[in-house]
């Protein structure tokens, strides 16, 4: 039996769930999803992955249920419930002193969403919980120099946020997050699809489409996949042919609510930051940074200079590793830390 449990880096998605244990590095990376009873919400039957397996494919005695929306809690038990897996799958149940947990969050996150996840975190078996706000952490697992009079802007694109922000001196200058990431984008694609074919397709199938064919920008050589849905107006399944130029047209949208994020804050950087910045590029992190052509967009749309780091998606969670593994740093992050429970 070990006395002492590890520190662990909890990334808490809309869509996804990374976990980081210290010395261990990144254990798990798993849906932010359960299925339960229906009629019994406290009866899990599966989380992560198996509960993704069984999305779309469930009977109606089993429900599915995405506990984080937008970032904040929408479901207090179901995150507990959550939390709890995730923490013993990575490391255990046998430990005396139970494990500090850092978690990120969005940006302006209310006191009230902040104070659930803390609680979340307690029940499901943390010693402590530091929040830190998700650009801080993704600066950070991008490796850019947070703690130097420098300025930098990273713009993370999660599955239910993208928390654009200026980061200088160990601290968040500006910020701001809007509610848009992969899972408003795959809305999108189900909601043009319905207009433009009247065919209704699932989350995975506008998930697929949206890895295989989407872009931020018009391409010059067009590109289809053949989608199987259900038709509205008849009770028979269908198949289309879905472009390219379509997929671009269904994520106009959400790629210039992403854009208006990011003006929003440089209007608001002071000039010696802005300065900074403009030498220094915009730093994009997150899965949806991954979206075909996101960084040519945004350096048309703004005429700066953008970068995609290294493995985007993991770079909130590594940043979270990384404060872990140095909790002295924790304590000088007042303004982005919550601690909980000592």
């Amino acid at each position: 039996m070990a006395f002492f449990a590890p520190e662990i880096g909890i990334d808490l998605g809309t869509s996804n769930t990374v976990v980081y244990v210290r010395g261990r590095g990144i254990v798990i990376s798993e849906p932010t999803m359960v299925v339960i009873d229906s009629n019994n919400k406290r009866n899990v039957r599966a989380v992560g992955d198996e509960a993704k397996f069984l999305m779309g494919r469930t009977s109606e005695a089993l429900s599915v249920v995405r506990p984080i929306k937008n970032g904040a809690i929408s479901d207090f038990d179901m995150t507990e419930m959550l939390l709890r897996y995730f923490i013993r799958k990575a490391i255990g149940v046998s430990h005396v002193v139970k494990p500090k947990v850092v978690v990120s969050v969005p940006t302006g996150l209310p006191a009230v969403s902040r104070k659930a996840i803390s609680e979340a975190a307690e029940i499901a078996g943390a010693k402590t919980v530091y929040l830190i706000e998700k650009p801080f952490a993704a600066a950070i697992g991008s490796g850019l120099p947070v703690y130097e009079p420098v300025g930098s802007m990273v713009v993370d694109i999660g599955g239910g946020t993208t928390d654009a922000a200026i980061v200088s001196l160990g601290g968040i200058v500006v910020a701001q997050s809007v509610p848009m990431g992969g899972v408003k984008m795959d809305q999108a694609i189900i909601n043009y699809i319905k207009r433009e074919f009247n065919m209704l397709i699932g989350d995975r199938t506008a998930e697929d489409v949206k890895i295989d064919l989407a872009t931020a920008m018009p391409v010059s050589e067009s590109r289809q996949v053949r989608i199987r849905g259900r038709d509205l107006l008849s009770p028979q399944a269908m198949d289309i042919d879905f472009t390219s130029a379509q997929a671009y047209e269904a994520l106009r949208e959400p790629c210039l609510a992403i854009i208006a994020a990011i003006k929003w804050v440089l209007e608001r950087t002071p000039p010696e930051l802005a300065a900074d910045v403009m030498r220094g590029g915009i730093h994009l992190t997150g899965g949806g940074a991954q979206l075909f052509a996101m960084d040519q967009f945004i350096a048309t749309e703004l005429g700066m200079p953008v970068l995609i780091a290294k493995e985007p998606e993991d770079c909130t969670v590594m940043g979270l590793g990384y404060l872990g593994e140095n909790m002295q740093l924790l304590t000088a992050i007042g303004q982005n830390g919550l601690m909980q429970g000592e």
